[in-house]
């Protein structure tokens, strides 16, 4: 990102890739105005020179993939910045292995996909970017510089010291919001309209906290009151695993509630209602795929 920065969508599908060339990026926003952004995209490697920053905006499941796809493209300059929910993504955090340099990000910047290259923005929201273990001073300054991109792009970005602390903390929401209103197929406001769901959300997210506290992870804010803060914040949002469902996709749940359930076992920790809402998607999957 030396001198004028340059911006790059890779996509391994070529006749998507080419759509997207054509037509462009078409993003709505919650006033119904429409953006047309015109990026370049790829879908052969031998098509791209080399670059500094790359963007993982893949689910989690696609995450181990799509890095083999790039993989002839990495150095260990290269700063790649994972972004996908839940914890699974941070066994990436070994530059011999990655063969570039990781970065972990979160962010609660809303978003509905509508279709390919088709996205309504829901609201603005905060992201942190951070490396999980101490670099050198190169990948220091090139992160400083995707600061200064996100932040002239429009997004309320900083470099936090604590992302392992942030990215558990989105882990808890999403505990607590996302597989729940795929099982009840509801927006995550109508979460807190029955006393009934509102109190299994408290228990997810509490289970989610004796698992953190046993992992030894830094907790800065009550969990539960996080999530009903979000609910309510976000109220007529549709969250992510919600979107899957409806669109007979692949869920995140092996990363958000399923890690929770892993990380319980290894450390003695019940968490029986993560284990059963686990069953319960995994059960709604099996059902579109057949």
């Amino acid at each position: 990102m030396g001198g004028q920065s340059r911006l790059l969508i890779i996509d391994h599908n070529p006749v998507r890739a080419e759509m997207l060339n054509r037509r462009g990026i078409i993003c709505e926003s919650g006033t119904g105005k429409r953006k047309i952004f015109t990026v370049p995209v790829k879908s052969q490697l031998e098509q791209i020179s080399s670059f500094d920053i790359l963007l993982f905006c893949v689910k989690s499941y696609d995450l181990t993939t799509s890095l083999a796809f790039v993989r002839p493209l990495l150095s260990l300059s290269t700063l790649c910045v994972f972004l996908q929910n839940g914890i699974g993504h941070l066994q990436f955090n070994d530059s011999s292995r990655l063969h570039a340099i990781p970065v972990f990000a979160t962010s609660s910047e809303g978003a509905t996909r509508l279709g390919d290259g088709h996205i309504h923005h829901a609201g603005k929201g905060q992201t942190s970017l951070g490396f999980l273990t101490a670099q050198g001073k190169q990948a220091e300054r090139q992160l400083q510089k995707l600061l200064m991109f996100l932040q002239n792009g429009g997004f309320h970005s900083n470099v936090a010291e604590n992302i392992l602390t942030k990215i558990w903390a989105k882990l808890f929401v999403n505990v607590g919001i996302n597989a729940l209103t795929a099982t009840h197929n509801i927006s995550n406001g109508q979460l807190l309209s029955s006393p009934i769901i509102r109190a299994k959300l408290e228990q997810l997210v509490q289970e989610a906290e004796k698992v953190a506290q046993a992992c030894g992870i830094t907790i800065e804010q009550d969990p539960v009151q996080a999530a009903l803060s979000i609910c309510k914040s976000t109220a007529d949002n549709i969250s992510s695993m919600l979107q899957d469902v409806r669109n007979l996709r692949p869920t995140e749940i092996a990363a958000i509630n399923g890690a929770i359930s892993n990380l319980g076992q290894q450390h003695g920790v019940p968490t029986p209602l993560n284990d059963e809402i686990c069953l319960q998607i995994k059960k709604i999957e099996r059902e579109y795929r057949s």
